[in-house]
C-alpha cells in the first residue's frame, strides 16, 4: 500500500511540491505528524522552516456521496473569518486528486488548549464554569451569522431541513449498514412519523458541535477556533443544541466522552436545562416545543455517522480502523438512546 491509498500515512514530497508552487511563503522540508483522534478526514501537523500546519484531506479509496466534504469545510471556515465565529485561518485548498490520492486543505495550526473529557478535569470550577459559557457563546454566534452577508446562503438547500437531513441519512445508514438492526428501524419509523412543522428558521449549523471539537486559549476560558466543519451546512440551528445534550448523556471518559451519571454541580458543570436556557436568552427565543424529536434525531444521525465509520473500518479506509470497528458495535445503542429520547424527551 502506497501513501496515496493508505489514510494514516502522507506523501510529503507531493505535498512539499504542491505548497512550494501554491502557497506563498512556504518552505520545506515537512514534517508529517497524524494526530490520532477523528474518524472522518485523516488530519495531519505539518512542521516545517516556514511555520506550522494543519493538513486535512479526504481519505482514499470509494467514499459515500456526499461525504468527507473538505472543500465545503474549507469554504464555511474562509466565510467565517471575521465574524463572532472563531476558526483557524484558511491558507489553501487542492482539489486535484492526483497531488496525494485525495483533495485536502491547509490551514492555520492554533496553538491552544483541546478538552476531551467535557468534565473538564485539568481546570478549577471557575475556569470550568466560563468554559461552558464561552461553548454557549460560540453555538449562539454559530446560529446568528447572517449567511447572505457572509456568503453562505447557497450552503445548504431550501426547504425543511429534518426531512432532508433524516432522507440523507437514512440513505447513507442503508449504503454502509452490515445488519438489521430493529431500534434503528423503529427510530427511522419514529421520526418520519413525528417531524415538526417548518418553523421557517434557516440559520448556519455546524453539525458536530461539541467540546472537544473546539480549542481554547491557553490562559483564557475563551474558544479560538472551532474544528471539524465536515457536516456542517445551511440548515435548523436547534440540531446543533440538541447535539450537545446528546453528547452529555453519554457514559464519561473513553468512547462516550459525556457526562452520564456525573454529579454536575459540584463541578460547575451546567445541567441540561440550564444550558438549554441560556442558549434561548442569548437567541431571544421563550422555549423550545419538541426538543424531544431534535435529540431523537441527533441520536438518530450519529448512529448512522458511525454505521459509516464502521463500513470503512471493515473495508480498510478508516482513519483509525480499531478505533472505527468498535464504534461500530454502538450503532444499535444510540438508535435505542434515541427512542428513550423520543419517548422520555
Amino acid at each position: 500500500m502506497d501513501n496515496n491509498s493508505d489514510p494514516t500515512k502522507l506523501d510529503t514530497a507531493a505535498v512539499e511540491a504542491w505548497l512550494t508552487a501554491h502557497l506563498p511563503g512556504f518552505k520545506g522540508p515537512i514534517k508529517a505528524t497524524k494526530f490520532a483522534d477523528g474518524q472522518s478526514n485523516p488530519t495531519f501537523r505539518l512542521d516545517t522552516p516556514s511555520g506550522r500546519y494543519v493538513l486535512r484531506r479526504k481519505p482514499p479509496g470509494k467514499l459515500l456521496k456526499s461525504a468527507h466534504a473538505v472543500d465545503r469545510e474549507f469554504r464555511v471556515q474562509s466565510a467565517l473569518a471575521g465574524t463572532d465565529v472563531p476558526v483557524a485561518k484558511m491558507y489553501v485548498l487542492c482539489e486535484d486528486d492526483d497531488v496525494i490520492g485525495s483533495m485536502f486543505y491547509i490551514m492555520e495550526m492554533v496553538d491552544a488548549r483541546n478538552f476531551f473529557d467535557p468534565r473538564l478535569p485539568e481546570v478549577n470550577n471557575d475556569e470550568r464554569g466560563e468554559i461552558f459559557d464561552d461553548m454557549n457563546r460560540v453555538l449562539a454566534a454559530i446560529h446568528d451569522v447572517d449567511i447572505d452577508a457572509v456568503g453562505l446562503s447557497d450552503y445548504g438547500p431550501e426547504g425543511n431541513y429534518y426531512e432532508r437531513q433524516i432522507s440523507r441519512w437514512t440513505k447513507q445508514y442503508r449504503a454502509a449498514e452490515t445488519e438489521r438492526l430493529a431500534p434503528m428501524e423503529e427510530l427511522i419509523e419514529w421520526l418520519g412519523a413525528h417531524m415538526p412543522a417548518d418553523d421557517g428558521q434557516r440559520t448556519l449549523v455546524h453539525g458536530d458541535f461539541r467540546i472537544d471539537n473546539m480549542l481554547f486559549d491557553k490562559k483564557d476560558p475563551r474558544c479560538v477556533a472551532v474544528l471539524d466543519w465536515e457536516l456542517s451546512t445551511i440548515g435548523h440551528p436547534y440540531a446543533d443544541l440538541a447535539a450537545v445534550i446528546m453528547q452529555w448523556r453519554m457514559a464519561p471518559g473513553g468512547m462516550g466522552r459525556g457526562l452520564a451519571g456525573v454529579d454536575r454541580g459540584p463541578l460547575n458543570i451546567p445541567t441540561d436545562e440550564e444550558f438549554v436556557a441560556k442558549y434561548c436568552e442569548r437567541r431571544g427565543i421563550s422555549s423550545i416545543p419538541d426538543f424531544n424529536f431534535y435529540l431523537a434525531f441527533t441520536f438518530f444521525r450519529m448512529a448512522g455517522i458511525i454505521q459509516g465509520v464502521y463500513k470503512r473500518a471493515l473495508d480498510g479506509n478508516a482513519s483509525n480502523p480499531e478505533r472505527g470497528i468498535a464504534l461500530g458495535a454502538n450503532v444499535g445503542n444510540f438508535a435505542q438512546f434515541g427512542l428513550e429520547a423520543a419517548k422520555n424527551g
